[in-house]
């Protein structure tokens, strides 16, 4: 049994359905899960990973666990110790934890990978930079107003697909050979907030005009749906990213077997929601 949290998300939904379309044992764990979220013949079940005993009940069985924690589980101080006792005690064999690419540059806490690494259970990180769904925060104002508005324009990082996320968790997930190793994960190129602008007009067929945000004035937008320590250090890596954030990495190819793909490929699939 393969139990995915976070299944209604932008990672664990696809990834659900990858390993049932593998023919996988699969339960979808979130807090609103439903039906009509999962494919047929997966199991699902409501849980909060901040309840001792939903969480029990969620992971009961369960030989491996794909662990995504949300913004809210760590602001309300939530931490692994509880989790993985209780996966222990449920048999599970093996973790694997959505972790960030910034915890190796530092931008973000290692805690939740420190605490995978010495839980006596067998694991694998990946670590994703940012999320080429992020651009979903401009599709209200393009489908408007033909605009979009962020910091930085003219700063490139690797942008990833999260469908690529999810089948590097499927394939991690099904196979044995990734135990004790951390694989980053990036799109196969870095892009600009000005390039995406363009990427995203290409896909509705229409110019989209590109507004660069002093940082002052995102941090402004940014605090009214972030804690203040996030958006801090959102801005560092929008801002002045190291130069380990701003290499693409191999890991998606050599796992996958082909390349990442791009900011414009995901624009493209993604464009009815900025018409």
């Amino acid at each position: 049994m393969i139990v995915v949290t976070g299944a209604t998300g932008n990672t664990g939904r696809p990834l659900v359905q990858a390993l049932a379309a593998a023919g996988a044992e699969v339960r979808a764990v979130s807090r609103t899960v439903g039906a009509a979220d999962v494919p047929a013949g997966v199991e699902h079940r409501q849980a909060d990973l901040l309840r001792a005993d939903e969480l029990s009940s969620a992971l009961h069985g369960a030989d491996t666990v794909f662990l995504l924690t949300s913004g809210e589980f760590l602001g309300a101080g939530g931490g692994l110790g509880d989790l993985l006792a209780t996966a222990r005690g449920a048999g599970t064999r093996r973790v694997v934890l959505l972790s960030s690419l910034g915890v190796g540059t530092g931008h973000h806490p290692a805690d939740l990978e420190k605490a995978i690494e010495s839980s006596g259970i067998e694991w694998t990180i990946l670590r994703p930079g940012n999320f080429a769904s992020n651009a979903f925060q401009w599709a209200e104002s393009i489908r408007t107003e033909r605009t979009m508005a962020a910091p930085f324009a003219d700063i490139a990082l690797p942008v990833i697909d999260p469908d690529d996320i999810a089948a590097v968790a499927a394939a991690v997930l099904l196979e044995d050979s990734h135990s004790g190793k951390t694989y980053n994960l990036t799109g196969p190129e870095a892009i600009t907030p000005r390039q995406q602008a363009a990427a995203i007009a290409l896909a509705v067929g229409e110019p989209v005009q590109f507004v660069e945000l002093s940082r002052a004035r995102a941090r402004a937008r940014m605090l009214q749906f972030m804690p203040e320590p996030v958006v801090e250090s959102t801005l560092a890596i929008l801002g002045t990213p190291a130069p380990a954030l701003q290499q693409v990495s191999p890991d998606i190819e050599q796992i996958l077997g082909r390349p990442a793909h791009t900011f414009t490929d995901w624009a493209a699939r993604n464009s009815a929601a900025f018409t």
